[in-house]
């Protein structure tokens, strides 16, 4: 099929050539998937304030031969309790980066997905104080859906959440330590 449309989460982000980017989405129907979004940098962009980091979307994709196309985007929630105050923003980084770190590419994983969303409007709801709970809830929540964490064995075990998931990606965790020097 060549073009496809679906509903997805805006996790990651990075500048192509002159005016292009690539999006990091996490979709409802195909998983984690790298997305091509030509000319978005560019003033007149209609597509822009749609594909923005942490919106949740429809996006419409033509099949490239490397990446898949992005040709229309909707915003379906864009959060904007979260990204207005700096603790709730440096949460929803830390989920992204715990998503694009642990998630493969391209297989489906609709719980996944419908558990970001969900965190995403907790998140989005909760008061400072909640807002460690949240990011705790998600991350044993997120590691038993992928299957490297073991509810009933761990309960008793105090663990360091970040070291286990570092381990596990191989590579340190930048979003806690960007916003650890804000706060």
């Amino acid at each position: 099929m060549r073009n496809l449309k679906t509903e997805g989460i805006i996790i990651r982000r990075r500048d192509f050539k002159d005016a292009d980017r690539i999006l990091t989405i996490l979709t409802k129907d195909y998983g984690k998937i790298a997305v091509k979004a030509s000319g978005i940098r560019r003033i007149p962009s209609r597509r822009s304030p749609h594909v923005e980091l942490l919106n949740h979307c429809i996006v419409s994709l033509y099949q490239g031969n490397k990446f898949p196309i992005l040709t229309e985007a909707h915003t379906l929630s864009s959060f904007s309790p979260v990204k207005e105050d700096l603790q709730r923003i440096g949460a929803a980084y830390h989920l992204c980066e715990l998503v694009d770190g642990l998630c493969p590419e391209n297989q489906e994983n609709r719980a996944a997905f419908e558990l970001m969303t969900e965190t995403l409007h907790r998140l989005a709801k909760s008061t400072s104080d909640e807002v460690t709970v949240t990011v705790r809830q998600f991350e044993i929540e997120f590691l038993t859906l992928l299957g490297y964490w073991n509810t009933a064995n761990n309960l008793n075990t105090r663990i360091d959440m970040d070291q286990f998931v570092e381990g596990i990606i191989e590579r340190k965790l930048r979003s806690k330590t960007m916003f650890a020097k804000l706060i």
